[in-house]
């Protein structure tokens, strides 16, 4: 037994131009599932801020205008509806872009 500290395995010395790291900088070419879980929570929050939101706003018109609620009614109507419309856009541009990087791949996998 020898008091070597070397470590067991191959002892061919690395390149001076290979970078160990390198594989960590390069990015991953899409968002990781937690990335994803943080943008469509986050799309829940902003569909639940604009209800309420909309919904304040219709009562405060309705406090202004001495009405019985109908404006509380739309203002919840108008909200739910513009929250629907913005997740649909988001969710539409997450498709597309999906479908495009597979093309891509696809492409690219071709090429080989």
């Amino acid at each position: 037994m020898t008091n070597d500290p070397t470590p067991e395995g191959p002892t061919a010395p690395r390149r001076k131009d290979a970078d160990p790291l390198a594989a960590l900088r390069k990015p991953s070419g899409g968002m990781g599932s937690l990335g994803a879980a943080g943008k469509y929570l986050g799309l829940g929050f902003q569909f639940a801020f604009s209800i309420l939101f909309f919904l304040w706003v219709g009562q405060w018109v309705d406090r202004k205008l001495g009405t019985d609620g109908i404006f509380l009614i739309l203002g919840v109507f108008l909200g739910a509806g513009a929250a629907f419309y913005s997740m649909y856009r988001n969710l539409m541009a997450d498709q597309k872009r999906d479908e495009a990087e597979a093309a891509e791949r696809r492409r690219s996998q071709g090429e080989r």
